[in-house]
């Protein structure tokens, strides 16, 4: 059962049933219908059930989610600025009939908890993305997961706890909310400052925090999202290993290190007021907000999506309320004549000042240029080289798409003899006749059986550019959303460089020696792309080659010089 807990900062609803409880309920489970839970629902429930997210007792019911959307609270009036979910199919909620009990599962179908539903009903997710994110933009990340990913259904209810999802990584490091608390009173610490970050931390972010909590005369928790966070973002195993070598620099016995294991949303101001109340469960007395805080960027207007100091103005109104104290801080800029860091504001006339982006940092990663330790500390670049070499180190992808017979197969088989003759990455070859019959023989050619042909090609292709090699694709892939998504899954490894091989269909048909235009055009051969079945032309290529117009060694030296000037290979000599 659901208890109370008093702890250091505040109570925690702990949602892990008794251990007396457990088998009983664990017996329960497996008789229950199961929702194998996503990346996102794992981190909210854990941090459900860890007591994170209290006062919340599971995933909100529709009083609770109308009253967050509409005005950051409860139905009873306590302040929550996120609704936390459980989206699902309609598939699903059809199955269940008149159950009103399901098993949670992780990916391996271990049942983590158990749901009493309470409401089902059916979001409207763009009213909901204009409430919480305050945009219904594609380009919100936070906005995007909801109008695109997310199921069209919500269950409601209160969540029974039988065990925390397993973590193999930096298990020293994931400590529960309860268990941090107890590692503040076995130090003796009273006051908490927590600063939230899920990027690589550097100088600047040493000299903020420490300023931080200077001002606050209270100790250090450093404190990242190791969860789900932005498309994009360096993983959290290179991370955390920055944070360690990172957190020594810290004065002895004033700083701590623990994981949280969260789903951010990317929710700006509402985020920000979530990260404290996070916090606040964690025992923390203060917490730093920084400019722009839990910003995902700009919007398609190319102006960022919340101003810089929203955060800040949303959090300081409610504090007192919440119970933890906002240390508001701006942006730290190295000052060369000072040598040393100073805020934004404090920066005095005529003074030089040095700054590196996030994008001029990953740009001197990728070209392998000097990262000046003013800026970092060198065992930081180390890790950070580790897990990012310079582009012509790293795997990439060069996907061809077009018609049968417009020569795709030609110029990958071409290309991967150019590259193997290079002798830098290991190269592979997913060929679209290849893989159909290798990998997806079951597979026929409807759109459905069509995208999922592409996402496999994909998935390997992601799995090779991971590992550093250079995955070369080669199949007609007539959809433009299939070829999205194999984007996304391959870009956060490496480079997808796609490349449309736009040769005309009446050069297609010329060339065909099997025959299977005539048979498509006589209506023998069903769903023939070009013919029966639409081919979407990608609107922007990395290239276009039209092999009517010239040979395969002309063709292949335009792919070989554009990898070259993307820095991914290096000409000879």
């Amino acid at each position: 059962m659901s208890q109370l807990i008093a702890a250091h900062g505040g109570n925690l609803v702990d949602l892990l049933v008794a251990p007396a409880e457990r088998d009983a309920l664990k017996h329960e489970a497996a008789a229950l219908p199961g929702w194998d839970l996503n990346p996102r629902q794992l981190c909210d429930l854990e941090l459900l059930m860890t007591g994170a997210f209290s006062p919340l007792r599971g995933f909100l019911g529709r009083a609770d989610y109308d009253g967050v959307c509409r005005d950051m609270r409860l139905a009873d009036g306590t302040l929550w600025p996120v609704p936390v979910t459980l989206d699902v199919s309609r598939e699903f909620v059809d199955r269940l009939g008149t159950a009103r009990r399901i098993a949670l599962r992780d990916p391996e179908g271990v049942a983590l908890a158990v749901l009493d539903i309470d409401d089902v009903w059916e979001a409207d997710r763009e009213a909901e993305a204009s409430a919480v994110f305050g945009t219904t933009d594609p380009l919100h990340a936070g906005t995007a997961w909801l109008l695109n990913r997310a199921g069209p259904l919500y269950l409601g209810g209160r969540v029974r706890g039988i065990e925390l999802p397993q973590h193999y990584d930096f298990r020293h490091l994931r400590l529960t909310p309860r268990e941090v608390r107890a590692r503040f009173d076995k130090l003796g610490w009273r006051r908490i400052v927590a600063f939230q970050t899920r990027n690589p931390m550097h100088r600047a972010h040493l000299e903020l925090t420490f300023r931080a909590a200077q001002i606050a005369e209270a100790n250090l928790l450093i404190h990242p999202s190791v969860g789900m966070t932005k498309p994009g973002d360096i993983d959290h195993y290179t991370r955390v290993r920055c944070y360690e070598k990172l957190i020594g620099h810290y004065p002895e016995q004033t700083s701590m290190l623990s994981l949280l294991h969260l789903a951010m949303r990317m929710g700006g101001p509402r985020e920000a007021l979530w990260h404290a109340i996070i916090r606040k469960n964690h025992g923390c007395s203060h917490f730093i907000v920084g400019r722009d805080h839990a910003g995902p960027g700009n919007g398609s207007d190319g102006k960022p999506f919340y101003g810089p100091y929203d955060a800040q103005e949303l959090v300081a109104k409610h504090q007192a309320e919440l119970g933890i104290q906002m240390v508001p801080f701006q942006e730290m800029l190295y000052v060369q004549e000072r040598a040393q860091y100073a805020p934004a504001d404090e920066i005095q006339p005529g003074e030089t000042v040095l700054n590196i982006s996030g994008t001029e940092l990953r740009r001197r990663l990728h070209e392998g240029l000097d990262i000046p330790e003013w800026f970092t500390y060198p065992e930081v670049v180390a890790e950070l080289r580790r897990t990012h070499p310079a582009r012509h180190k790293q795997g990439f992808t060069v996907f061809f798409t077009g018609l049968s017979g417009a020569g795709k197969s030609t110029l990958a088989n071409a290309l991967m003899v150019r590259l193997l003759e290079l002798g830098t990455r290991p190269v592979t070859l997913l060929d679209g006749d290849i893989v159909r019959k290798h990998l997806s023989s079951e597979l026929g050619f409807s759109r459905e059986h069509r995208n999922l042909n592409v996402q496999r090609i994909g998935f390997v292709a992601s799995e090779i550019t991971k590992n550093g090699g250079i995955a070369i694709c080669a199949p007609i892939a007539p959809y433009a959303a299939a070829r999205k998504e194999v984007r996304e899954m391959i870009s956060q490894y490496g480079l997808f460089v796609e490349t449309h091989i736009a040769t005309p269909l009446d050069i297609c048909e010329q060339r065909d020696r099997k025959g299977l235009y005539a048979l498509a055009r006589a209506g023998k051969l069903k769903e023939f792309t070009g013919i029966s079945d639409p081919y979407e032309a990608p609107e922007t290529p990395e290239l276009r080659i039209d092999t009517s117009e010239m040979n395969p060694d002309e063709a292949v030296q335009r792919i070989v010089l554009k990898l070259e000037n993307l820095g991914l290979i290096r000409p000879r000599g």
